[in-house]
């Protein structure tokens, strides 16, 4: 088998929802809620349900798409078939940016929770070294090890709920007591954030060549995932807030494990720094995962080195892809400052799914599973969200992508003047 073979369909429906929900339950619960309170109070509720509507209707259209391009890649595959070879590099390029900045968001997370005070760099680092080598040895490996993180994870949450509950200090008055200080504009810019805690549904999409069934596994888990991590999300913000309030939540670094200390057990702040730690991984793994098809598909078609697109004749797994990701989120976990990374991870992709919803809305009628109305809503939504971001975080993502244009102009001239000179 050369290195430049296909890779092989192991993953059942149980694998790709775990995939879908170790990518969102974490990055969202132990990342989001916090800058999200910040930007819209008490609207925080109103703002994880626009986040929902919008990821919904992203969700709908990756699983419409992924069922006609069942193939690894996700929205760059489906915007170079629907919309032409720019829009998918532009989709592939948001992808690849936004997330592995999520990359080094999560690794620093786990390293909050579990490394010593000052070792939180280098312990991030090993862990996506360690992670990588998982990745490395195949794709099984990834979803088992996910399924016993996402384990992990739901009973570190289950346990801060019950103590929240038990507290004596939950207020439903809190629910709306503290008010949105920044108005319908701060509740836009929750959504915003809080939808990074809802892309790990892409994970699954950009994994399609690995999928048994894919044309009816894919849609089927993206939905499931989707649901189920809205479904805790609803719950913990519920808790949350009405424990801690919003003004509380939105200062705290450690929202989670204060919920828990309300309930007067010491011994929780350890149970949930286990939960957020495994959430992080959990998250680190399907991004590494979802990153490297990413990368293997657009080296394919050569918008990346064409080098990046073998696949270890053993483990089948894009392996140059996802050591050249690892070795540049070391880099960034060493070096770089973090702060807004989530707004900077939403401006990639929410970019990325408003192509996604536009590559759906062309398609024919009998590829079409839902309305075209939700992928109008989904392409004006991510618009508005994306509008609405911190603007640090919107000046550093357009830098990127007008980066990222340069150089496919520069590569498709360099491909024009080969092509005149042969």
């Amino acid at each position: 088998m050369t290195n430049s073979g296909a890779l092989q369909r192991r993953l059942g429906l149980g694998d790709a929802v775990a995939i879908g929900l170790g990518s969102m339950i974490g990055a969202g619960v132990f990342a989001a809620f916090a800058p999200a309170a910040a930007a819209a109070g008490s609207g925080l509720l109103i703002g994880l349900a626009l986040a929902a509507v919008v990821g919904y209707c992203n969700a709908t259209s990756s699983a419409q798409l992924a069922a006609q391009y069942p193939t690894s890649g996700g929205t760059y595959v489906y915007g170079r078939e629907q919309l032409g070879s720019w829009a998918g590099f532009m989709a592939g390029w948001c992808f690849v940016i936004g997330k592995t900045a999520s990359c080094a968001a999560m690794a620093l997370t786990f390293a909050a929770y579990a490394a010593p005070a000052g070792w939180e760099r280098p312990v991030a680092a090993l862990a996506v070294a360690a992670l990588v080598a998982v990745n490395y040895f195949g794709v099984t490996r990834t979803a088992g090890l996910t399924k016993i993180i996402v384990s992990i994870v739901l009973m570190a949450l289950a346990l801060v709920v019950v103590a929240g509950m038990v507290s004596g200090e939950a207020d439903a008055s809190r629910l709306t007591g503290d008010g949105a200080p920044s108005g319908f504009y701060g509740i836009l810019q929750s959504a915003g954030l809080l939808f990074f805690a809802f892309a790990g549904y892409a994970r699954i999409a950009t994994m399609g060549e690995e999928v048994r069934d894919p044309s009816r596994t894919i849609p089927r888990a993206i939905l499931v995932a989707l649901f189920g991590a809205l479904a805790v999300y609803a719950v913990i913000a519920l808790v949350a807030l009405s424990t801690l309030g919003a003004s509380h939540l939105a200062t705290t670094t450690t929202p989670l494990a204060d919920v828990a200390a309300a309930g007067g057990w010491e011994w929780t702040s350890v149970v949930v720094r286990i939960g957020a730690a495994a959430a992080a991984l959990g998250a680190l793994l399907a991004l590494i995962a979802g990153i490297g098809r990413t990368s293997l598909a657009m080296a394919r078609n050569r918008d990346l080195p064409a080098w990046l697109s073998a696949v270890h004749p053993v483990h089948s797994v894009p392996y140059r892809a996802e050591l050249v990701l690892g070795a540049v989120v070391i880099v960034l976990v060493l070096t770089m400052d973090l702060r807004g990374a989530i707004g900077f991870s939403s401006f990639g992709v929410l970019l990325y799914y408003f192509v996604a919803n536009v590559s759906a809305y062309t398609q024919g009628r009998e590829a079409r599973m839902y309305p075209t109305i939700v992928q109008i809503i989904g392409a004006l939504l991510c618009l508005v969200l994306v509008a609405t971001l911190p603007i640090a975080s919107i000046i550093g993502g357009v830098i990127l992508v007008a980066a990222g244009i340069l150089y496919r102009v520069v590569l498709v001239r360099r491909r024009g003047s080969e092509q005149n000179g042969s």
